[in-house]
């Protein structure tokens, strides 16, 4: 326990505390001496429309990522959960993207969407259609959100299609045997036995989203005309642009707490608690066994 606990105290605690102390102070560097200011960077910050707009941006960003992640991530899983041949091949080269550096990534689809020369615009033109500008002002935003999808999705697909392999098939061949169709048996045996698991990864994905940096710093770098701008990235333009440093750990600061209120409201709506969860096994545990003993009684009494 103490060396978990001196993980956490160097790893969370006290840069956490650096973080919120320097949001107190101006301060144009990590090493000169900061000007204690109070409350002032707090304040300019609820004045600062760029704030607000890149708050606005970073939910748009981090919503529609998960939100298709999700949608393609179970799809793909139900897919691969299937008996075919070359199944574990596909498996495998399903996660390629996910195990792909992000600049790598990046370099290979600013070439691929590129307007003049890239795979895209050349099969559009050769269709007799006009050039696309994916990184206009128009589709960056989307642009970036598909990007991410394309990248994070195998993550979800890896995750959900272990759980789908803990769901035992009798339940299914039940369903079935009553006159289930698939789309039921989805909806009524995957997704409750997969709730626990969707909650996990949606709060996963959000916490990794919303403090997404590299991919769009690297693929757009905020623009054009700060369309793409992040959270992320303002903290970083602040910090080590325009070495306004105790403004970069204000924003930081109250980007975190944002996504703490976020991520409190998004558990308090799916009302998951592992307490509870732990309880409805045991529940369910206990069930399982009064039936099963219930059952011994049985057969005891018929064979009297």
């Amino acid at each position: 326990m103490i060396p978990g606990l001196l993980i956490f105290t160097f790893v969370i605690i006290i840069p956490t505390g650096f973080a919120i102390s320097y949001s107190l102070y101006e301060a144009s560097s990590f090493v000169g001496l900061p000007t204690f200011v109070g409350l002032e960077n707090y304040l300019n910050l609820l004045q600062d429309t760029r704030f607000w707009r890149d708050l606005w941006q970073t939910l748009v960003y981090a919503l529609g990522s998960i939100f298709l992640q999700i949608i393609f991530g179970i799809v793909i899983a139900l897919i691969l959960n299937q008996q075919f041949k070359g199944r574990d091949f596909v498996r495998g080269v399903s996660v390629v993207p996910y195990i792909i550096p992000v600049i790598v990534v990046t370099m290979g689809w600013e070439w691929i969407l590129d307007t003049n020369f890239g795979i895209i615009n050349k099969a559009l033109a050769s269709l007799g259609l006009g050039n696309i500008n994916f990184l206009s002002m128009d589709l960056a935003m989307f642009t970036s959100i598909l990007l991410s999808v394309w990248t994070w999705t195998p993550f979800v697909t890896l995750v959900f299609l272990s759980g789908l392999q803990t769901i035992s098939h009798d339940l299914y061949e039940s369903a079935t045997l009553d006159g289930a169709n698939s789309w039921q048996q989805f909806w009524r045996i995957t997704i409750p036995m997969m709730k626990d698991l969707l909650i996990t990864i949606v709060l996963l994905r959000g916490l990794w989203m919303f403090n997404k940096f590299d991919l769009v710093w690297l693929l757009t770098g905020g623009g054009p005309l700060e369309k793409t701008e992040t959270l992320p990235i303002y903290i970083y333009l602040n910090t080590f642009k325009l070495n306004e440093v105790g403004y970069g750990a204000t924003v930081a600061v109250t980007s975190a707490f944002f996504m703490m209120v976020i991520m409190y409201v998004y558990l308090k709506i799916t009302n998951y608690s592992p307490e509870k969860k732990r309880l409805k096994k045991r529940k369910a545990a206990a069930k399982m066994e009064q039936v099963s003993s219930q059952g011994i009684s049985i057969k005891g009494d018929g064979s009297l």
